[in-house]
Order: structure tokens, then sequence, then C-alpha cells
């Protein structure tokens, strides 16, 4: 059942008039997923949802239309951009007062102007223009697509320029990817071609097994996929199948 804590009317925000116009996404563009040690979150056609590990007990709360979704200290959010808040998808219910916000990482959410806001609601570092996407990356930072480049947030340098659609945490930051991936400690994962490749640093397939479309992430020392229609897959890092609904 909807919470009225989560969507508290709010005035809206004034934005930066030299801001380009925002486009919501749509089609695939909209489906995204966000992986954690605690478990996956992800947005289709404007439903937010999340499964928790280990059990990964599929929870899809009412809201108006999500956009995107992040985990912040162990928090599923989703950001509500008509309601000008983002909001926890279970356990207690939270929600915070952001404006028209576009793209969420691990640490802040991105309005449609660019400027940004923690999950405490404090002002952060933002970019001018709105994200497309935004990942926290392995070294701490921030990285956003932003006019088809990849920005990393905290110095506003361009890291990749014709960035890909996708968005991988490295150890040292982040990058782009053309296709679904992730990368752990035991490979780099890929839904391609109807299959969800292990390969290693060299490009070397180790092995695959069939699989639909979808968006894939570590969550612990599991490898987990998610549909846009809601099914989870839970493999091992050599790809056994642990558990799927």
């Amino acid at each position: 059942m909807p919470t009225p804590a989560r969507l508290l009317p709010l005035l809206a925000l004034l934005l930066s008039a030299c801001a380009p116009a925002y486009s919501p996404p749509t089609g695939d563009a909209a489906f995204r997923a966000a992986f954690s040690a605690d478990g996956v979150a992800w947005v289709a056609g404007g439903r937010a949802c999340v499964a928790r590990a280990p059990g990964f007990r599929v929870v899809c709360p009412r809201l108006p239309a999500a956009v995107d979704v992040a985990w912040n200290a162990g928090e599923a959010w989703a950001a509500v951009p008509s309601a000008g808040v983002v909001v926890t998808l279970d356990r207690a219910a939270r929600s915070v007062a952001v404006g028209r916000v576009v793209a969420l990482s691990s640490t802040r959410a991105y309005r449609e102007d660019g400027s940004a806001v923690t999950y405490e609601g404090s002002a952060a570092t933002g970019v001018a223009g709105a994200p497309s996407a935004a990942i926290t990356g392995g070294d701490g930072a921030d990285y956003v697509l932003l006019a088809g480049n990849l920005r990393r947030v905290t110095d506003n340098v361009v890291t990749e320029v014709s960035a890909a659609p996708f968005l991988v945490a490295l150890p040292t930051g982040a990058r782009s990817a053309e296709i679904p991936t992730t990368i752990t400690q035991a490979g780099i994962y890929r839904l391609t071609n109807g299959r969800l490749e292990r390969g290693d640093g060299t490009g070397r397939i180790l092995n695959s097994v069939p699989h639909t479309a979808g968006r894939v992430g570590q969550v612990g020392s599991t490898v987990v996929t998610v549909s846009a229609e809601g099914r989870i897959r839970v493999f091992s890092e050599q790809l056994g199948v642990l558990n799927e609904n």
C-alpha cells in the first residue's frame, strides 16, 4: 500500500534557465538497475522495485512514475520527478525533497539542470545540464553521462568522449559499455546475444549460459540479473544457477 510519507507535497524548485531541456528516457533506456551487497533495485516503464538478498523477494511499492534507482547506506531509493522527491522502496518509509531528479548515483541525486543533492537533502557538487545516467565509481567519485560524454563530477573532467550507454564501476573509477556489463574479481560478466557471458581481462570468454535481455550486477559474492519484467536470476561466480524466480 502507498505510504503518505513517500509523497510529500513540495514546492517546485527553480531550475537553471540555461540548462538543456530534459527529455525522460523511453524504451530500453528507461529500464535501469542498481546493484549492491544488499540486493538489486530496478525501474522499468516507470515502475520501481527492489529485491533484497538473500531471498530476493520482489517489492514494488505503488508510486508515481520513477525514472531511476540507486542504493545508499543500505537503502534502495527511487527518483520520482513529478513529486519532486527521492523515496525508499522498502523497510522504513523515507522521502527527501530534491526537486525534479533525473539520475541517481549511490551518493547523490541529479536534477534536470545538473545540480545535485545528497540523500540527506544537502547540496552537493553537480554538473551543468541533465545527466542521462550516473554511477559512483570504485574511487568514490561520481561519473555521469552528459551530452554523450562520460564526465567525472568532482573535477568536471571528461573521461570518455562519445561514451556508450551503460556505466560500469571499476576499482579505479568507471567506464562505459555498449551492453549490460559488470566487473568483479572473478571476471567480466556481460549480457549479449542471448547469453550471460563470463570473460577475463583479455576478452576471452571463460563460459556462458543462455539468458534473455536484462541487466547484470554483483550482489555480494554472487552475480545477479534482472529483466524488465522483474525476473531475477542469481548465479555463482562460475555461472552456476543458485536461485531464480
